[in-house]
């Protein structure tokens, strides 16, 4: 009989530790669910790609919140979840007003509690839109304008701010790095959106949790994270893809692999990209069109006629990416990952400097960016406690290092001159969250920053091969900050959160001119900034039912003066050229937001923010006089002399609308606009436009999901920008512009169709095709260099197991 009682036993024990392993499917397709955040008061867990999440450490708790973008949230019990049979079915929705981020505090949080405007990018979203870059991805959702100088390039405008007044994140890790220049940058290429878990997009003020820069908002990219097993056999998990595109003869192929073990897990990624030149429309504005490159033959530049004038030439080039993670789990408490990321584009042109004339021959016989090398070394050690000073903290170090460069070459010169740049950037911040009773949430932490700058000048004679030292973009200098900061979440009542926190930044600059006294009459040979930065911010939400909520959000910003804006020398436009400027201080920002949304009857969701930002102190390019001279000789002409200086108050404001619509037998509609005015002051005291505040652009998408197949039919369009409505400083730029009747410049609107399919043919493979710009428009987004894609292909494949 003992024997009987002991077999009961077993199998009683069993079905627990079974039990205690739970898989989250798609209610309409069966699939499991990748993603899906638990999360309790003390505890949270991710279901791994199969959808299986290990429960067991939720045991006892009443209330453990289900949440995943797309689905809707479910807040079930413990003892509910192990009554679900070891299965439970998320219902997708599009009409969600709260969704799992960790952009706004680093740790996860309910974005109903938070008083920020926060947009997520899904993996989901990604597989059926298809961007080709990082840049791409960001513009898929509707929110974000981006500029293009090169197609090997995309430079994010949010609410009317840009590059270096905006922050990339991956995984936790700043990437600005102190010569990230006020003009459009392109290092956000320089990550894989194949290797891309989650987009979040931060919108407004982000100083208080990541300090310099995070004015105009935070772009957080979350990789790929190592899965492990659950249970006792090994996890295998990957993917592999291949993509082929027809206006740039787009080829592309990528694979990643995950080994998922008890206590151990490893992710690879490999990717890479070949782009020929780009293909542009066939309708629109004549200007666009430059039917001729440059070609250098028997020792001299010849201007080539193109057989296909639509071809954008220079614009070639190719990318490699490629990611490890080694994560190890000791037990419960604790976690530890070590990162390695690495990417390398080839050298490419950048196409707007090449449409540049002179004397009526192309200005340039080269203009090129030099390969553009990203690393990074990051670990990460996670905790949870069960008492003391924290319940959750992550120590975060890093070690970057990015490489760039710029080679040109006046037509027929034979003098080629190339600056190059290093940083090394090295990077640690220790954040901790505390629950302080049941209302009360402390998010708290340190950061330290390093960056170190070498940068070098060379001059070349392309016939004889001989090299001299030429003048460096940047002095050799050393950037770095240190900072303390404090949020806290106070749930009042079950209707309304407050949010507030104080951050306390101190940054310090040395620079050394030596290099470059004897190519140009600097009065100085050392420049050194020293200073600090006190932000904060405030925010109320407020739920006064389940299907709708209001928020607002008051707070402040700063963006310190890098390498790049005090140190560097370069021809800003035909004419003129910038000059060190060691005066600088710190510019701020005063932002206040207002945000509604309302879900109508399951059907029908309506969100509207409005938004107002002051920038004082702001560094902008202006005339400026060295040594009493207001003009010098560079690069064989004498050019304006200019300077960064913080010379200017800048305002923006504007609205941000959407609307999502559940339609019936699988069909659905959703609409995003984004209006936007900026101004800033002049020299003289006239306001003018300013140039990073995009026109109304949006995108509105009518779907269709159906079991394994999804459907999408969009427009994305962008609004007119006249002459008079053209920033100062973009006004006489004809060589990225069109030209009206009057033969001045302006940004023609414009708009595309695209149509996007993919289907799951099994558990295995996936197909996706689309057609992109159907009509074959001939359009350039605002500010950009170069046009977009015209009518474009695109069929890709990809296995998963």
């Amino acid at each position: 009989m003992n024997r009987y009682w002991l077999l009961a036993a077993l199998c009683l024990g069993i079905w627990q530790a079974s039990a205690q392993r739970l898989t989250i499917k798609n209610q309409e397709t069966q699939r499991g669910i990748e993603g899906v955040l638990l999360t309790s008061e003390k505890f949270s867990a991710i279901s791994n790609p199969y959808g299986q999440v290990e429960i067991e450490p939720f045991e006892g708790s009443e209330a453990i919140e289900i949440r995943s973008l797309g689905y809707k949230t479910l807040v079930l019990s413990f003892a509910r979840l192990i009554g679900a049979d070891s299965i439970l079915y998320l219902e997708p929705t599009n009409l969600n007003l709260d969704e799992v981020v960790v952009s706004a505090t680093r740790w996860y949080q309910n974005s109903s509690n938070l008083p920020s405007k926060i947009s997520i990018v899904s993996s989901k979203e990604v597989a059926l839109q298809n961007p080709q870059t990082a840049a791409d991805l960001l513009g898929i959702s509707g929110k974000v304008f981006v500029q293009k100088s090169q197609q090997g390039g995309g430079s994010p405008m949010i609410r009317g701010f840009a590059t270096n007044r905006l922050l990339y994140t991956v995984d936790g890790i700043r990437m600005n790095n102190a010569i990230f220049r006020s003009g459009n940058i392109q290092n956000v290429i320089n990550q894989d959106p194949l290797a891309i878990e989650n987009t979040e997009i931060l919108f407004g003020q982000g100083s208080v949790s990541y300090g310099s820069d995070a004015i105009g908002g935070v772009m957080s990219f979350q990789t790929l994270t190592p899965q492990f097993a659950i249970g006792d056999h090994t996890m295998i998990s990957g993917k592999a893809f291949s993509r082929f595109a027809s206006a740039n003869q787009e080829k592309t192929g990528h694979f990643d692999l995950n080994l998922g073990w008890k206590k151990w897990a490893f992710v690879g990624s490999f990717s890479y990209w070949d782009f020929d030149h780009l293909r542009q429309g066939s309708q629109g504005p004549r200007d666009y069109v430059k039917p001729y490159h440059v070609q250098r033959s028997n020792g001299q530049d010849v201007v080539v006629e193109q057989s296909d004038p639509l071809l954008q030439m220079p614009s070639a080039y190719s990318q490699f990416n490629t990611m490890q993670k080694l994560r190890f789990a000791p037990n419960d408490n604790w976690t530890m990952q070590y990162a390695f990321h690495y990417s390398e584009t080839s050298s490419y042109g950048r196409y707007d400097r090449h449409n540049r004339m002179r004397n009526g021959l192309p200005r340039y016989g080269q203009w090129d960016y030099g390969p553009q090398k990203w690393r990074m070394n990051h670990l990460e050690v996670n905790h949870h406690a069960s008492k003391g000073l924290y319940d959750e903290m992550t120590l975060r170090l890093a070690l970057q290092n990015f490489e760039e460069s710029r080679i040109d070459r006046s037509f027929n010169a034979t003098n080629q001159t190339t600056n190059s740049e290093w940083v090394d950037a090295y990077s640690a911040n220790w954040d901790f969250s505390k629950a302080l009773g049941a209302k009360h949430t402390l998010f708290y932490g340190l950061e330290y920053v390093l960056n170190d700058v070498n940068s070098e000048g060379q001059q070349r004679d392309i016939v004889t091969g001989s090299k001299t030292a030429g003048p460096s973009r940047y002095p050799d200098a050393q950037w770095s900050s240190i900072a303390a900061y404090a949020q806290e979440e106070y749930r009042m009542t079950d209707q309304l959160t407050v949010q507030g926190g104080l951050r306390y930044n101190v940054f310090l600059l040395d620079a050394d001119f030596s290099d470059n006294s004897t190519f140009y009459p600097f009065p100085f040979d050392e420049a050194e900034i020293k200073d600090a930065a006190l932000t904060g911010n405030v925010g109320l939400v407020y739920r006064p039912s389940a299907s709708w909520v209001i928020k607002s959000n008051w707070g402040t910003a700063f963006r310190a003066p890098n390498v790049d804006d005090m140190g560097k020398v370069f021809d800003s436009e035909p004419g003129a050229v910038v000059v060190p400027n060691p005066d600088l201080q710190a510019e701020y920002a005063y932002n206040v937001d207002l945000g509604v949304a309302k879900v109508f009857n399951d059907r029908v969701k309506v969100d509207l923010t409005g938004y107002y930002t002051i920038l004082n102190h702001a560094m902008v390019r202006r005339d400026y006089v060295l040594e009493g001279q207001d003009s010098l000789m560079y690069d064989g002409v004498l050019s304006q002399v200019q300077a960064i200086q913080n010379a200017a108050k800048a305002h923006v404001y504007g609205l941000q609308a959407g609307l999502d619509v559940k339609l019936p037998v699988g069909f659905g509609f959703a609409s995003h606009l984004n209006y936007q005015v900026g101004k800033e002051e002049m020299d003289d005291g006239t306001k003018s436009p300013s140039r990073h505040a995009a026109p109304v652009f949006g995108v509105s998408r009518l779907t269709y999901e159906l079991s394994k197949l999804n459907l999408e039919l969009n427009a994305q369009y962008q609004g007119e920008v006249t002459h008079a409505d053209l920033s100062v400083s973009e006004q006489g730029k004809t060589e990225i512009y069109a030209l009206d009747a009057a033969g001045n410049t302006y940004a023609p609107s414009w708009y595309t169709l695209n149509l996007k399919a993919m289907y799951a043919m099994n558990e295995l493979l996936t197909l996706n095709a689309g057609v992109e710009n159907l009509t074959d428009q001939r359009y350039r987004p605002y500010s950009s260099g170069i046009s977009g894609a015209g009518r474009n292909f695109i069929l890709s494949v990809m296995a998963t197991f």
